[in-house]
C-alpha cells in the first residue's frame, strides 16, 4: 500500500516580550545597477557616479515600526526631469537611461507616524563626455617695417564633459607642448561654455601647415573612451562667404513659386549649407536642396524670415537673411472720432469729425487707401482732409477728417484698401454718418444680470450694445486677478454682445465685465456693464469612506459633514444601513437652521448593527455620499521588519526556521484579541498549513513572537495572521517571508552556507583573480552549458537548490584563478573544522585549493587542502581541519585545467569549532545526482527530519 503524506509545518510554543516596540522611522540608501563608483566627497556628502545612458537604481532600505512609509524626490538638475513618486515599502528608484539633467541630490523620505520622518540623501553624478568640436580663427595684422603680413592662427577645441577634460594637442602624430615649440601657446580662454582649449600657432611657419587633432579625455572613467577630432591646415583655409540671388526683402503674391539660391563665394575647407525659418520650421513642401530653397504656391502663413548659413568651422559661420513678404490683407476696421479738442463724445454740427480706416497687410506700407462718399471719389478740400499716417492711430492708418461738420457731408463713406497691381483682392469698410449715428451704451438684459446654471450644462452671458453703428462687445473676467477667459485668451471679442459657454464648470464662476470696442464704432470711451455667472454644483462631503471600530455594546456617532456645495446648504439627508432605508434621526434646534452636516447615533455597537451605513447629503443640485464601515473587527496586526537574523537553517537537512514577530494595532478600540489564526503557504502552492494561537491580553506595542519551522530551503511562504475577539475574525495581514542564508561572522556557529541567497553568507569575489564564482541552480542553468562536466543539480538534488560553480568555457584559459572569500572570523578557539561538499566532473577538471588568509599582521595565505582531477558526476564531502592564530578568512580557489569540460562546484559549507571527524566519510558513500545512471547511495547524515519522518511513515 502506497502512503501519501503531507508534511505539515512544526510550529513550536509561542512567546510574547512585553515590550514597546514602536520606533521611529530610519533609513539607509544603497545603491545597485551599473554604478562607476560611491565615494565621500569633501562635503562629507555621498557621491554616487554613474555613465550617461546607464541605469541607475537606488533603494531606501528603512527600520521602525510600524513599517514605514517610503517617497523618492530630488533636487537640482532640470526641473523638468520629474519622475513619479512612490509610497511603497523599500523602494527601489531606477531610472533607465539616465540623462546629465537627471543628476542632483535625490532625498529618500521615510516616516511611519511614530517621530520625526528620517530623510537620507545622495548625489548622482552623471558622467558624460560628448564629441569634440574644433573651431579656426586667424588674425591678420600688418607689419609695416617689415613690409609683411603677419597672421595667427588659432584652433579652438570645446567640449562638454563631467568631469572636466583633459586636452591633448598633437600635430600629426607628436604631442605639442609650450616647452617643444616656441611657435605653440595652449591656454585656456575665460568665459568660454564648455571645457576649451585654444592652440596659438603664432606668426604662421610652413611646418604648421600640418594635420591638427584635438584629444578629449575624462581618464576613462566610468569607461568612457577618450575622443578626438582632426582639422588639416592648409594655406588655402579660409572662412565660408555667401552672396544671394535676390535681394535681402522679397515681396511675392500668393500661389506664386518662389525660389532662393544662396551661391558660395569662399570657404575651405569646403563649407556646408543649412537653411531655416524663422519662426517655426520650414514650410510643408517647402524644398532645401544644398543652397537652393524652393517653395512652390506660396501662401501669407509662409512670410517669415529665411536664413541660409554656411558652415566649415573656420572662422565665424557666414550667414545671409531672405525677409520672405508674402501680399495679404486682414482685418479691415473703421473709427469714428467726434471733436477730440472740444472733447465731445457724439457727433454735431459745427465740430470737427474724423474717420478712419486700417487693415492688417503685409507689407504693411504697401497699402493704398481711397475714400468714396456716396458711391464716389471724395474730393480734397479744406474742409475734407486725407492722411494716410494718422500718428494718433496704428501705422498707415488712413483717416478722413471733416472740418466745421455741414448737414451737407452727411452720407455713406466707403474705405477701400488695396495693393496696386498685385492679385491681392481689395478690402473695404463703409461708414454712415447722418443725425442718427450715436455713441454706444450698454446693459444687461432685465433678469440676466445673474445667471445661474449647473456645472456642464452649456451657459450664455449677454449684454445689449445700443447705438449707430453698434461695435463689438470685449469680454473679461473682473474678480479672478490675471485671469483668462474660459477659452484660454486674456479677452473675448463678439459680434452680438452674446458670451456663449459650453459645458461650464465651478472654476469658471465669478464676475464677467462686457465693455464696448473702440473699433467698428465710436473711438469715445468704452461703455461697460458685468454679468455674474453662479455655477451650482453638487456637494461634496467628508468623509467619503471611514472605517469605525468599537468595542462591542458601546455607543458610536456617525456624522457626515457638507464641505463644499453650489448652493452651500444641505437639502436633505438620508441614512441607510445595509441598503436599507432608516428612519430620519431627530433634529438638533441649534443645528436646525443651517445645518452643514448629519448625523447619526448609534447606542451600542452589536453584531445586528455592525455593518455598511450610508449618508446621503443633497443640495438640490446633486447629492454625495458618506460610507461608515462599523464593526467591533479587531484592526490587523502589525508586522515587525526588524527582526535580528530571523532565519535560522539546520545543519543536516534543507530546512530552515523563521521569527515571526508582529504588534497588534490599536488593540484598545476594539474587544481584546483572545486568538490568532495563522496560515503559512509556501508560493507557488494551494495547500496552506493553518493554526491557532491563544494570547491572553495584548498591549500596544506588546511585541509578539511565533517561530516558524521546518520550512523548505530555499522556498518562500506567505504567511497570513488574523486576530480573533468576541466579535469573530478581525483584519488580515499578510507579508511574505524569503530565505536568507545565516552569516556566521562574526560569531562561529553551527549554521551551514547552502548558498540559497543572493548574499551567499557574506562570501566575496576577489578582485585579483582571473575570473568569478558563479551562483546557480538547476532551473538558472545555461541550456547550451558544456555537457559531461558540473553537477545537474546541487547537493539536495532540488531543481531549485544553489550551488557555487566555475564556468571553464572560452574565454577562460590554462591555468586561470577563481577565488571565494569568507568573511573576516575572529578565532576564539585553538581548532576549527571546515566541512564541505565539491563536485568535480570532466575530463579537463584543473584545482579545488582551499586557502587559510591569516589577519595577523598583514594578509597571509596559507594551502590548507587540494585536489585535483576528475571525481565522477557525484557530490563529496570534505572535512578539513585548520588552526588559525588570529582573524582568518577561508578563500576556495578554483583553477581552470587544459580545456571546458572542466567546471568545479561546491556546496554547503560549515565553519565549526573543534577538531574534524576522526574518519572522514567513505569517498564511495556519496551522493550520486539523479540521472548520472550511478547506484544510489548515500550517508544517513545527509537525511534531513524531514526524511526521517517520511521513512516512519511509510515504514
Amino acid at each position: 500500500m502506497e502512503v501519501t503524506c503531507l508534511l505539515l509545518l512544526a510550529l513550536i510554543p509561542f512567546h510574547c516580550r512585553g515590550q514597546g516596540v514602536y520606533a521611529p522611522a530610519q533609513a539607509q540608501i544603497v545603491h545597485a545597477g551599473q554604478a562607476c563608483v560611491v565615494k565621500e566627497d569633501n562635503i562629507s556628502e555621498r557621491v554616487y557616479t554613474i555613465r550617461e545612458g546607464d541605469t541607475l537604481m537606488l533603494q531606501c532600505l528603512v527600520t521602525g515600526h510600524p513599517r514605514p512609509q517610503v517617497r523618492w524626490t530630488k533636487t537640482a538638475g532640470s526641473a523638468s526631469d520629474k519622475f513619479q513618486e512612490t509610497s511603497v515599502f523599500n523602494e527601489t528608484l531606477r531610472i533607465e537611461r539616465i540623462a546629465r539633467t537627471q543628476g542632483g541630490r535625490y532625498y529618500c523620505k521615510a516616516e511611519n507616524g511614530v517621530g520625526v520622518p528620517a530623510i537620507k540623501s545622495i548625489r548622482v553624478d552623471v558622467q558624460y563626455l560628448d564629441e569634440p568640436m574644433l573651431t579656426v580663427h586667424q588674425t591678420v595684422s600688418d607689419v609695416r617695417g617689415n613690409f609683411y603680413q603677419e597672421k595667427t592662427v588659432f584652433l579652438r577645441c570645446t567640449v562638454n564633459s563631467n568631469p572636466p577634460a583633459r586636452f591633448i594637442w598633437k600635430r600629426g602624430s607628436d604631442t605639442l607642448s609650450h616647452s617643444q615649440d616656441n611657435g605653440v601657446d595652449i591656454y585656456e580662454p575665460l568665459y568660454t561654455q564648455g571645457e576649451t582649449k585654444v592652440l596659438k600657432l603664432k606668426n604662421l611657419r610652413p611646418q604648421d601647415y600640418a594635420s591638427y587633432t584635438c584629444q578629449v579625455s575624462v581618464r576613462n572613467v566610468c569607461g568612457i573612451p577618450d575622443k578626438a577630432i582632426t582639422f588639416r591646415l592648409t594655406n588655402t583655409t579660409a572662412p565660408p562667404a555667401l552672396k544671394l540671388s535676390v535681394n535681402e526683402t522679397l515681396v511675392v503674391n500668393p500661389g506664386e513659386n518662389v525660389t532662393v539660391q544662396c551661391l558660395l563665394t569662399g570657404g575651405d575647407p569646403l563649407p556646408q549649407l543649412q537653411w531655416s525659418h524663422g519662426p517655426g520650421p520650414l514650410p510643408l513642401g517647402a524644398l532645401a536642396q544644398g543652397g537652393t530653397l524652393s517653395i512652390p504656391s506660396v501662401q501669407a502663413r509662409d512670410s517669415g524670415y529665411y536664413n541660409c548659413t554656411a558652415t566649415n568651422n573656420v572662422g565665424n559661420p557666414a550667414k545671409k537673411t531672405v525677409n520672405l513678404l508674402v501680399r495679404s490683407m486682414k482685418n479691415a476696421t473703421f473709427q469714428i472720432t467726434p471733436d477730440v479738442i472740444k472733447e465731445s463724445e457724439n457727433i454735431q454740427l459745427g465740430q470737427d469729425l474724423k474717420l478712419s480706416c486700417h487693415v492688417d497687410a503685409v507689407p504693411q506700407e504697401k497699402v493704398t487707401y481711397q475714400w468714396f462718399k456716396n458711391g464716389k471719389p471724395a474730393r480734397m478740400s479744406k474742409r475734407l482732409l486725407v492722411t494716410r499716417n494718422d500718428p494718433e492711430l496704428p501705422a498707415v492708418t488712413s483717416s478722413l477728417e471733416l472740418i466745421d461738420l455741414h448737414f451737407s457731408d452727411y452720407g455713406t463713406y466707403l474705405c477701400m484698401a488695396s495693393f496696386p497691381g498685385a492679385p491681392v483682392p481689395d478690402l473695404s469698410v463703409e461708414v454712415n454718418i447722418s443725425s442718427e449715428t450715436v455713441p454706444p451704451t450698454i446693459s444687461v438684459p432685465k433678469g440676466r444680470a445673474v445667471v445661474t446654471v449647473r456645472e456642464g450644462s452649456p451657459a450664455e452671458l449677454q449684454c445689449e450694445v445700443r447705438g449707430k453703428p453698434r461695435p463689438p462687445v470685449l469680454w473679461f473676467r473682473v474678480d479672478k486677478e490675471a485671469a483668462l477667459m474660459p477659452s484660454g485668451l486674456p479677452l473675448e471679442e463678439t459680434p452680438d454682445g452674446k458670451l456663449r459657454l459650453e459645458r461650464v464648470s465651478r472654476d469658471m464662476s465669478g464676475t464677467y465685465r462686457c465693455q464696448t470696442a473702440r473699433y467698428n464704432g465710436f473711438n469715445v470711451r468704452p461703455r461697460e456693464a458685468q454679468v455674474q455667472l453662479n455655477v451650482q454644483f453638487p456637494p461634496e462631503v467628508e468623509p467619503s469612506s471611514q472605517d469605525v471600530r468599537q468595542a462591542l455594546g458601546r455607543p458610536v456617532l456617525l456624522r457626515c459633514s457638507l464641505l463644499r456645495g453650489s448652493p452651500q446648504r444641505i437639502a436633505s439627508a438620508v441614512w441607510r444601513f445595509k441598503g436599507q432605508l432608516l428612519p430620519p434621526p431627530p433634529v438638533v434646534p441649534a443645528a436646525a437652521e443651517a445645518p452643514d452636516h448629519a448625523e447619526l447615533r448609534l447606542d451600542a455597537v452589536t453584531r445586528d448593527s455592525s455593518g455598511s451605513y450610508e449618508c446621503s447629503i443633497s443640495n438640490d443640485v446633486g447629492s454625495a455620499v458618506c460610507l461608515f464601515q462599523v464593526s467591533a473587527k479587531a484592526y490587523s496586526p502589525e508586522f515587525y521588519f526588524d527582526t535580528p537574523n530571523p532565519t535560522r537553517s539546520h545543519k543536516l537537512s534543507k530546512n530552515y526556521s523563521y521569527v515571526l514577530q508582529w504588534t497588534q494595532r490599536e488593540p484598545d478600540a476594539v474587544d481584546p484579541v483572545l486568538n490568532y489564526r495563522l496560515s503559512v503557504r509556501q508560493l507557488n502552492q494551494h495547500n496552506a498549513v493553518v493554526k491557532a494561537i491563544p494570547v491572553r491580553r495584548v498591549e500596544k506595542g506588546q511585541l509578539l513572537e511565533y517561530i516558524l519551522t521546518d520550512l523548505r530551503v530555499p522556498h518562500s511562504y506567505e504567511v497570513r495572521l488574523t486576530p480573533y475577539t468576541t466579535f469573530g475574525a478581525g483584519d488580515m495581514a499578510s507579508r511574505i517571508i524569503h530565505y536568507t542564508e545565516p552569516i556566521n561572522s562574526p560569531n562561529l556557529s553551527d549554521n551551514t552556507c547552502h548558498f540559497e541567497d543572493e548574499k551567499i553568507c557574506g562570501y566575496t569575489q576577489d578582485l585579483t583573480d582571473n575570473f568569478d564564482w558563479t551562483r546557480q541552480n538547476a532551473l538558472t542553468q545555461n541550456p547550451k552549458r558544456s555537457p559531461n562536466t558540473g553537477p545537474p543539480t546541487d547537493i539536495s538534488g532540488t531543481p531549485e537548490g544553489y550551488y557555487m560553480f566555475i564556468e571553464t568555457s572560452r574565454p577562460r584559459e590554462l591555468g586561470d584563478r577563481a577565488r571565494l572569500v569568507s568573511p573576516l572570523y575572529n578565532a576564539s578557539a585553538k581548532f576549527y573544522c571546515v566541512s564541505f561538499f565539491y563536485h568535480m566532473y570532466g575530463k579537463h577538471i584543473g584545482s579545488l585549493n582551499l586557502l587559510v588568509r591569516s589577519r595577523n599582521k598583514g594578509a597571509l595565505d596559507t594551502h590548507a587542502w587540494s585536489l585535483s582531477g576528475n571525481k565522477g558526476n557525484v557530490w563529496q564531502q570534505a572535512h578539513v581541519p585548520i588552526s588559525p592564530s588570529g582573524p582568518f578568512q577561508i578563500i576556495f580557489e578554483g583553477v581552470r585545467g587544459s580545456g571546458y569540460l572542466g567546471d568545479i562546484a561546491i556546496d554547503d559549507v560549515t565553519l565549526k569549532k573543534g577538531e574534524c571527524p576522526r574518519k572522514q566519510m567513505d569517498p564511495n558513500k556519496v551522493v550520486v545526482m539523479p540521472g548520472s545512471g550511478a547506484p544510489c547511495q548515500s550517508s544517513p547524515q545527509l537525511w534531513g527530519p524531514m526524511a526521517i519522518f517520511l521513512l516512519a511513515l511509510q515504514r
